[in-house]
């Protein structure tokens, strides 16, 4: 662990970026109370939403789009589409959301997608998972209690059950009439948010989701006093973020820590306020990234965000679908809140909400959601830029989680003996081992194979010996770009194309980062694709 300056028993961070007055406390982390002005909106930011004129313009010239492209879509005259939400990304861009439904019924993956440019006017792109036509009969043959009772059957304990839903599954090539039991529980080792697909005819498991994703982390303190911000008057404070409406931060029972001052944490690693101080700093950090860098306003592209607990008693931290959760490491001296392990766990929640939302189950999409963590625990490492915990492409770095070092490498995810490479061998691989290609794709993208700089060299698994990287910001707008777009079942060829059209939108006036992005795929063996788009 490197060293830190002391005062009076408590780290005190050495950033220039830290307010001066920051260091004239001995104890705890200061607070900017809600109402002062958000860091993220300065000139030249990449946050520029369209305005109220250009988002009318952008859902009129999206539904022409879908009445105009029925075959491509896979529509079958009894499928109806209802836009859900618009979302704005970087430079402005329009993503316009669709639910599609059959004969009444909700079609799991069967969203579609329509981008255009800022104004509106211009549609860029169609994106849906669905890849047949609706073609089957509604009435199910297995009853809803049935299929209830299956369902619970994959969890060890079953806490929560809700009424089972009839839908269409279409998120493969054989689209089946089911049953979608949503619960809540634990595995035999975790705590489960899941989704069932019960086949409605035969009353087989045909998929399940489980929202919860889990990853690990370090303690690794951010400086004390460091400047987050709170809620509260004069007796009466809270950890909670009013500027980003959904983050605060407790303990296990949701509740925001409160006290008398707006003074928080003492600054040891077992201290849960402490924890707090660090889980929202880098929450925070987080949630401007995303403004400043991506164009994206909050961690569910709608100005949301979510609630982090403390305590955990694992080693261990996760997302759940609606919350974040983090524990401690194994020798529990310290908690698992430093700026890249609670960036993780947001990344999910910025993953869950991109694109489609989902993304089917298995082991490629849960590799591809892992890494996503991975990769905003990088960006937001990179724009905290903070001297306690230095950019870089390691994971959980400065955590001894289980006596073994960092947890994964981005740069050569080989030497954690996680593959480098995409192969066949992907969708059967443990689901942090499968963030191998992807991970390792982002640093040749951002950082390229001989960065220069103490940046540590990076093989290739095919293809050119060197690449030339286009810096993390560029590599991170792509790279949200192409979750934007992102549908059901999510695989890496997928996100090959989503990101090339990314691309090809956000830098319209140049190849060298399209071909960037294409290069760096095809150095971790994810070849080019049928329909790919140019750059001339």
């Amino acid at each position: 662990m490197r060293s830190k300056t002391r005062l009076g028993g408590i780290a005190v961070l050495a950033v220039a970026a830290l307010a001066t007055s920051a260091l004239t406390s001995a104890t705890g982390a200061y607070a900017q109370r809600s109402g002062s002005t958000d860091p993220s909106l300065t000139a030249g930011s990449a946050y520029a939403p369209p305005d109220a004129q250009s988002r009318e313009r952008a859902i009129a010239n999206a539904d022409r789009t879908l009445a105009s492209q029925s075959r491509a879509l896979h529509k079958a005259a009894e499928d109806k589409f209802v836009q859900d939400r618009t979302v704005a990304g970087t430079f402005g861009l329009q993503y316009v959301h669709y639910k599609r439904t059959y004969r009444g019924l909700p079609v799991y993956g069967g969203d579609v997608i329509v981008s255009t440019d800022r104004s509106g006017e211009r549609v860029q792109d169609v994106v849906s998972g669905q890849t047949a036509t609706l073609s089957l009969d509604t009435k199910a043959t297995v009853a809803a209690d049935a299929a209830a009772a299956t369902a619970r059957g994959e969890l060890t304990t079953v806490e929560t059950a809700a009424q089972p839903v009839l839908v269409v599954h279409a998120a493969t090539d054989t689209p089946r009439l089911a049953w979608e039991v949503s619960l809540t529980g634990r595995t035999e080792s975790a705590e489960s948010v899941l989704h069932v697909y019960v086949d409605a005819q035969t009353g087989a498991v045909i998929d399940k989701v489980d929202e919860v994703r889990e990853g690990t982390g370090n303690s690794f303190y951010n400086g004390n006093p460091v400047t987050i911000q709170t809620s509260g008057s004069a007796g009466s404070y809270s950890l909670t973020d009013t500027t980003r409406p959904g983050l605060r931060c407790g303990g296990q029972g949701g509740t925001a820590y409160t006290k008398s001052t707006d003074s928080w944490g003492n600054g040891s690693g077992t201290n849960l306020e402490t924890a707090c101080v660090d889980a929202l700093y880098a929450a925070q950090k987080e949630w401007d990234l995303l403004k400043s860098w991506l164009g994206r306003n909050g961690f569910n592209g709608s100005g949301g965000a979510y609630p982090a607990r403390v305590g955990l008693g694992d080693v261990n931290a996760y997302w759940n679908g609606s919350y974040t959760n983090f524990g401690h490491n194994q020798a529990n001296n310290q908690q698992a809140t430093p700026i890249d392990v609670v960036a993780h766990e947001y990344g999910h929640a910025i993953f869950q909400f991109s694109g489609s939302g989902g993304a089917g189950s298995g082991n490629e999409a849960g590799g591809l959601n892992e890494s996503t963590g991975d990769i905003f625990g990088a960006l937001t490492e990179a724009y905290a830029n903070n001297a306690y915990d230095p950019p870089d492409y390691s994971v959980g770095e400065e955590v001894n989680l289980v006596g073994s070092g960092p947890i994964r490498y981005m740069y050569n995810p080989s030497l954690k003996s996680d593959p480098n490479c995409y192969s066949s061998s992907i969708p059967s691989t443990e689901v942090h081992k499968a963030a191998g290609p992807q991970n390792h794709w982002f640093y040749l993208l951002a950082e390229g194979t001989n960065p220069g700089g103490g940046k540590p060299t990076s093989p290739v698994c095919s293809g050119p010996s060197s690449l030339t990287g286009i810096g993390i910001q560029k590599a991170g707008k792509i790279f949200q770009g192409g979750l934007n777009l992102k549908t059901a079942p999510w695989t890496h060829a997928k996100a090959r194309v989503a990101t090339l059209k990314a691309a090809k939108s956000l830098f319209s006036g140049s190849c060298v980062e399209f071909n960037a992005v294409k290069a760096a795929w095809s150095a971790v063996n994810v070849p080019a694709q049928s329909g790919e788009p140019t750059c001339p």
